[in-house]
């Protein structure tokens, strides 16, 4: 058979095509089924339910599964009234736009997307800088989907150094097996990591007295020549303290220093023994320290810090779906948890669990890092924290409610030997302790003593009814039975948000002071209207009266 001169690709893939039984009629007929009339909508689906647990035999038109979807995604709470997450859940229409033009592509295809790599390499050498890594330059890190990944990744980079030191002592690496050290208000992903990858999780109980975070010198007795590393949290997620502040006397001036947990921690790991190999790492308040108290020392300043990870979709001021995790250098990144890929056509390396992730979260990240630049990031931690002391005072004050987080309070080193007045300014953050932009209440004792029987948990359900979602639950371990209501003040918690919360919030627990049967929350629940009005509320309406009388009819007076 000669080779032909010229193919005719139609006359080709026509041949190539799976033959269907049937005549043109029966193509006609089909071609008339899919075409047929569907109502604008919901489609066929605004009196059928949807499919639920079957995929269905035959689609609907987009816009149709679009409005079906959205309509029953409106159940959802509103993210602006999500007190409960750190979850940042604003970006300016730039980002938005920057993300819609990148969600297609794969951050792991660096060979096809070069400068989507440059930007996350850019990031990750801007952390290491933010954190005062020894070299920027030539940082080593990476994006995650969120800060649990991270930490999986910087345990397990702590996990295979002391494996390594022991083989090389000749020791054994399972009996009896590492351990890791951790405050019991750790985070669950925390407790995933030495559940995940069978390491004993080792928890060291909170007090009041250590501010509900972890105790240093509690924690070194749980320390031993097996454990793998010290988890310090900077910033705990139940109240958000940096944790307890130690005045020291200075030899000059008669002034105080302060000690933060994390140098603590390092100077006793240091006392106990330095070659025991115990490291830490420190998250979420990565991006508020660093700009909020740049003076704090907790960060790869100090030797024994080896990784740092956190979540650029909280305070990093990125949507969902981007983490950081940063090694103080290659040293502490074993190369076993480095795989070399030959993959589409180059050479690639990964130190992540996760192969494909999308590069949109990473590209609004550096947005982030270029619109808004240090001071645009400090301007959003000091306005923060601003409003959450705004709504600690408000609620310590109205008497019904005991603050546990701090952030409101004088600094103690700063006010040893002077007034409140003299010391605290309200523009210097260094005037008031360090921590989270988060408010942690519950309440008072004066309340509880008066008014047994009303319980704490129905303030959460009855701000849920007003649209706010705010959670009550209990402390860590050794102090769960203490309840607590929980706000984080993210940039979209503005001060406007904040006085109709605490309008809100008091109204809502003068009603059920006011009432003393069981049925406090249903009872209000199932009311309309309330006795309490604000201001704003009041200003412009007729009084009670200045209507006509109701005629029975449906013009019934609201």
């Amino acid at each position: 058979m000669s080779l032909s001169k010229h193919i005719n690709t139609d006359r080709l893939l026509e041949a190539a095509r799976d033959k269907r039984p049937g005549s043109h009629f029966t193509s006609l007929t089909n071609q008339s089924h899919q075409t047929s009339l569907s109502h604008a909508y919901g489609a066929r689906y605004g009196t059928q339910p949807v499919p639920k647990f079957q995929i269905p035999s035959k689609g609907i038109d987009p816009d149709a599964a679009y409005q079906l979807i959205h309509d029953e995604l409106a159940l959802d709470g509103s993210p602006v009234l999500n007190l409960a997450s750190f979850v940042h859940t604003w970006m300016p229409p730039a980002a938005d736009k920057l993300m819609i033009e990148n969600m297609s592509k794969n951050l792991i295809d660096s060979d096809e997307y070069p400068i989507t790599q440059i930007i996350h390499n850019r990031c990750v050498s801007i952390l290491a800088d933010m954190w005062h890594a020894p070299s920027s330059k030539n940082a080593i890190g990476t994006a995650t989907t969120g800060s649990s990944e991270a930490i999986q990744l910087g345990g397990l980079a702590m996990k295979r150094i002391w494996q390594e030191k022991r083989k090389a002592a000749g020791k054994s690496i399972h009996e009896p097996g590492p351990n890791i050290v951790m405050g019991s208000n750790a985070q669950v992903a925390l407790e995933k990591f030495a559940r995940y990858f069978d390491v004993e999780c080792r928890l060291v109980p909170i007090s009041v007295e250590s501010n509900y975070r972890l105790d240093p010198k509690k924690a070194m007795e749980y320390v031993d020549e097996n454990t793998i590393g010290v988890f310090v949290i900077l910033g705990s997620t139940y109240t958000g303290h940096y944790g307890r502040v130690y005045p020291i006397p200075a030899i000059c001036a008669g002034l105080t220093f302060r000690v933060e947990p994390v140098k603590e921690m390092s100077d006793l790991l240091d006392e106990y023994e330095e070659k025991t190999g115990n490291y830490w790492m420190a998250r979420q308040g990565g991006f508020v320290a660093p700009f909020a108290t740049p003076k704090l020392l907790w960060d790869f300043k100090i030797p024994r810090v080896v990784s740092i990870n956190t979540s650029g979709h909280k305070f990093g001021l990125a949507y969902v779906g981007v983490g950081w995790v940063v090694w103080r250098d290659k040293e502490h990144l074993p190369k076993d948890l480095i795989f070399e890929l030959h993959y589409l056509g180059s050479v690639e390396y990964s130190f992540s669990l996760n192969f494909s992730r999308p590069a949109a979260p990473i590209i609004a990240q550096y947005f982030n890092f270029l619109s808004l630049g240090f001071e645009g990031y400090r301007s959003v931690a000091l306005n923060d924290l601003k409003n959450a002391r705004l709504l600690s005072r408000a609620l310590e004050n109205s008497k019904y409610y005991t603050v546990l987080s701090d952030i409101h309070r004088p600094e103690p080193a700063r006010s040893m030997g002077a007034t409140i007045k003299a010391v605290v300014d309200a523009d210097d953050v260094e005037s008031f302790c360090a921590g989270l932009p988060v408010v942690a209440f519950r309440f008072s004792d004066s309340v509880k003593d008066e008014y047994p029987e009303v319980s704490q948990k129905w303030i959460q359900t009855l701000l849920r009814a007003k649209g706010w979602i705010v959670p009550n639950y209990e402390l860590a371990p050794d102090l769960q039975t203490v309840e607590i209501l929980r706000v984080v003040v993210r940039e979209s918690m503005t001060e406007t948000l904040v006085e109709r919360l605490v309008n809100d919030l008091i109204e809502i627990t003068e009603d059920l002071l006011k009432r003393d049967s069981s049925s406090h929350s249903l009872d209000m629940l199932g009311s309309v209207h309330s006795e309490h009005h604000s201001h704003e509320q009041v200003h412009g309406r007729l009084d009670a009266g200045h209507g006509s009388t109701s005629s029975g009819t449906y013009a019934k007076t609201c």
